[in-house]
């Protein structure tokens, strides 16, 4: 191939890398936007699980207070009748059972009185809980929501520009011949987006390896494209430097 027209061709792939650079970047950083929000909706229904939590244990702490109010009513229920039964005894000893009896049950009334209002205080003290996590939870939903939108907004400019990527990418491919832009694209998908580097100082752009003096005076030569023989990306030199 004529020497100007092989550098006609790396500067067609040299502008073509650099929009292919941007377009892996922005790929990649799309790629990685599901997972960025799966982890604030984790966040967040990590929250609610909080609440639903908080609010299980009230309902568990009501049941238990009205399971001991039905309690405490066939207690006094059973008091009141043995009460009715007293004066109904004949002798001494049945009487002092009964009234050992009565006072048993009054005890286990007082028993089931201090559980009630045991149970009376934890409610309260979950029922602030929840209120205060719910109003929590309300803030955190509009963080969440925010964060979301903020998200799913970048994905849409990632979009917008990839297509305009896309179309100048296009254009550029019509400078390339095939045959060239076909070991570029092979190298592109092998090597992270990176198809084409230049040559600093003595070492690959891409892989940092050093390139021999003979090579570098392969590449000033402009017969064939010269390629690194660590990484195998295409090399050039900028005259610029």
């Amino acid at each position: 191939m004529p020497q100007a027209n092989l550098k006609a061709q790396l500067g067609s792939l040299i502008k073509l890398q650099e929009l292919d650079t941007q377009i892996y970047k922005l790929r990649l950083e799309k790629s990685l936007k599901p997972q960025e929000i799966k982890v604030i909706e984790d966040s967040f229904e990590a929250k609610k699980a909080h609440l639903a939590q908080l609010e299980k244990s009230r309902l568990d702490l009501a049941k238990q207070k009205k399971d001991r109010e039905l309690e405490l009513g066939s207690k006094e229920e059973a008091t009141v009748k043995l009460q009715g039964q007293l004066y109904s005894l004949k002798t001494n000893k049945e009487y002092q059972t009964m009234l050992q009896q009565i006072q048993d049950s009054k005890a286990d009334v007082s028993v089931i009185e201090d559980k009630i209002l045991a149970l009376l205080v934890e409610t309260d003290k979950v029922g602030a809980q929840v209120e205060e996590e719910k109003s929590r939870v309300k803030e955190e939903e509009k963080v969440f929501l925010s964060e979301k939108a903020a998200v799913e907004l970048r994905v849409k400019e990632i979009d917008e520009r990839l297509s305009q990527l896309d179309a100048q990418r296009k254009q550029a491919l019509v400078d390339i011949e095939p045959k060239i832009l076909s070991q570029y694209e092979r190298i592109l998908a092998s090597r992270d987006g990176l198809a084409i580097v230049t040559v600093q100082g003595n070492s690959c752009g891409g892989c940092n390896m050093f390139v021999p003096p003979q090579v570098i005076n392969l590449i000033k030569m402009y017969e064939r494209i010269i390629t690194c023989e660590t990484c195998n990306r295409m090399l050039y030199i900028n005259e610029a430097d």
